[in-house]
């Protein structure tokens, strides 16, 4: 008895083909899909595709956001171990699998997120960058997940500390709060050197100046 299989079929080279398929198999080198809306088969070759996808729906749910990483889910269910799976297109993909070996052409992976869309995904090996089972993929999915925060908060544009704009009009503070001042001047407020305050209306005496009164009145 045939099944019909909704599958979402993604290309290596980016295109996307939606409809019911009736006849793939792992197995084999090609298959058919009758596309969604037209009605037309057309057959669809293995090495041509990045993977495909068995749906729910073809619509899904564009509001939900599917939840990455394992979602600390246990290294092994019934539907196998863990794996991680980095296409070259940098799409990250975590699930369970009972298939996967290095050497074969292709395997099935069911999401870790079971919420999804997605009920299992055929994974063309070739089209992968980078696969890891077991322990070393929770490891990846690590990875991965910290790379792709970084990446967010640095498009999102978090400046390096500036200081901040002075108001217009006033004098930058000196580094150090200690220098020397020009010989001869008063401190703020009218305040001598010495600490003791100036005589209303008096100006400062230059140095000496009183030493040559004293030698003008002996002569």
């Amino acid at each position: 008895m045939q099944i019909d299989n909704k599958v979402v079929a993604r290309y290596l080279d980016g295109r996307v083909l939606k409809g019911i398929t009736r006849d793939f198999s792992p197995n084999r080198i090609s298959f058919h899909v009758e596309v969604e809306g037209s009605g037309e088969i057309v057959e669809l070759r293995m090495r041509h595709l990045k993977a495909l996808f068995f749906v729910r729906s073809f619509e899904g749910d564009p509001e939900r956001q599917d939840l990455r990483g394992f979602v600390e889910g246990p290294a092994e269910t019934a539907q196998g171990r863990k794996i991680a799976v980095r296409f070259r297109d940098d799409e990250f993909i975590c699930g369970y699998t009972l298939s996967w070996s290095p050497d074969r052409d292709g395997f099935f992976l069911f999401p870790s997120d079971a919420g999804g869309n997605n009920q299992r995904i055929y994974v063309v090996s070739g089209s992968t960058d980078e696969i890891k089972a077991g322990p070393q993929a929770e490891v990846l999915a690590q990875r991965i997940l910290a790379d792709e925060r970084a990446r967010g908060a640095e498009a999102a544009g978090s400046p390096p500390s500036r200081p901040r704009p002075r108001p217009s009009g006033t004098t930058p503070r000196p580094a150090s709060s200690s220098f020397a001042r020009p010989p001869g001047t008063a401190a703020r407020g009218g305040v001598h050197e010495t600490g003791a305050p100036r005589p209303s209306g008096t100006t400062p005496r230059p140095p000496g100046l009183g030493a040559r009164s004293r030698e003008a009145d002996a002569a």
